[in-house]
């Protein structure tokens, strides 16, 4: 397994970054409500918001598209600027939040995919899929399917997208929930046709995947460091899974490489970066993730930051958001090469 080295005893941050997570850990508890909805008013009162902007900001311009305006379903392109001869692979980005939180401009991820796109060299699509409690499975995951077929119409494409964009080199990736959204989206495209798009790599970062059983990550690191618990956890999956439907944390929705498990040994399955952390209760689901694909026969590689804790890359101060950056820009590349080499 690529770069699986073991973890330090204690996670060691710059001071900034401990104040921010001291913070975020009784505001995440704050909104979940023992009656598992989420205080929506209160949230708007904290609701910042980034204005999409013509005019480009490190290189990169932006934009909104509305898909549907009926379930409030959009995204934010990302251009950058300073390649504008050369042909560019699409990235369609799904933000985290436990499924209950933020969108695409909220200012963190309006700064990571502006990054992502002028690092990569690509256009990225980040998606504002709907939110649960109000907004159960399969919503969000119809949503991001749905951009993808908006984005395969000729029609949507030539009016939205710059003319450089190559939809035949599509990348989906994500971070936290928007990770396990973006597997659920490239398993059902794998099993999908469509006229041009066609989607290449997942990228999947510390993607909230769940069980029955408690790893030992999860036992281990659970109450000692931040934002991943087991409690919030449980509370996330019982606002995502249909309130009507019985289920258990070994649903193949939750448990994508568990007993339950979708074989995907024979589909078209896209070469796959899965990121860990060594603070991160969920980094043993995401070694058996990468296991399980590899078991499946598929290209599967695993980066690992051992003295890092979950969704560390948004924290732009830490070095290792910006080696997470250049990890996905070498594997975009990998992929991208591979790809071209087919065609010769």
């Amino acid at each position: 397994m690529e770069s699986a080295t073991q973890s330090p005893k204690s996670l060691s941050l710059p001071l900034s970054t401990r104040i921010v997570l001291s913070e975020i850990d009784p505001a995440i508890d704050l909104l979940l409500r023992k009656d598992s909805t989420v205080p929506r008013r209160l949230l708007k009162l904290v609701d910042f918001r980034t204005p999409p902007l013509s005019i480009p900001v490190h290189g990169v311009k932006t934009h909104d598209v509305v898909v549907d305006p009926t379930r409030n379903l959009w995204f934010r392109v990302f251009v950058p600027t300073q390649y504008a001869a050369e042909d560019l692979p699409v990235m369609v980005y799904f933000h985290g939040g436990g499924y209950i939180i933020l969108s695409p401009d909220v200012p963190v991820y309006d700064y990571v995919c502006r990054k992502f796109a002028r690092e990569l060299h690509a256009v990225v699509v980040s998606v504002d899929y709907r939110l649960a409690p109000e907004n159960r499975h399969p919503a969000q995951h119809d949503d991001g399917f749905d951009v993808l077929k908006f984005l395969d119409n000729e029609k949507n494409r030539s009016k939205w997208l710059p003319k450089n964009a190559n939809i035949s080199r599509c990348f989906i990736a994500g971070d936290s929930a928007g990770g396990h959204l973006a597997h659920h989206v490239t398993l059902r495209a794998s099993q999908s046709k469509f006229q041009q798009l066609q989607v290449i790599g997942l990228v999947a970062i510390q993607p909230f995947f769940g069980g029955e059983e408690r790893t030992d990550s999860e036992i281990r690191l659970d109450g000692s460091v931040p934002i991943v618990t087991m409690k919030r956890t449980d509370w996330f999956w019982n606002a995502f899974m249909p309130s009507v439907e019985p289920y258990n944390r070994d649903h193949p929705i939750i448990n994508v490489s568990g007993p339950n498990a979708v074989d995907i040994s024979k589909m078209d399955f896209p070469p796959t970066m899965v990121v860990a952390a060594g603070f991160d209760p969920l980094r043993d689901r995401h070694i058996r993730y990468y296991q399980w694909l590899k078991s499946n026969g598929k290209g599967a590689y695993f980066i690992d930051f051992p003295n890092m804790f979950h969704v560390f890359f948004l924290f732009s101060e830490l070095p290792e958001s910006d080696q997470l950056i250049s990890d996905v820009k070498g594997f975009v590349h990998k992929v991208l090469n591979k790809v071209s080499l087919k065609f010769l």
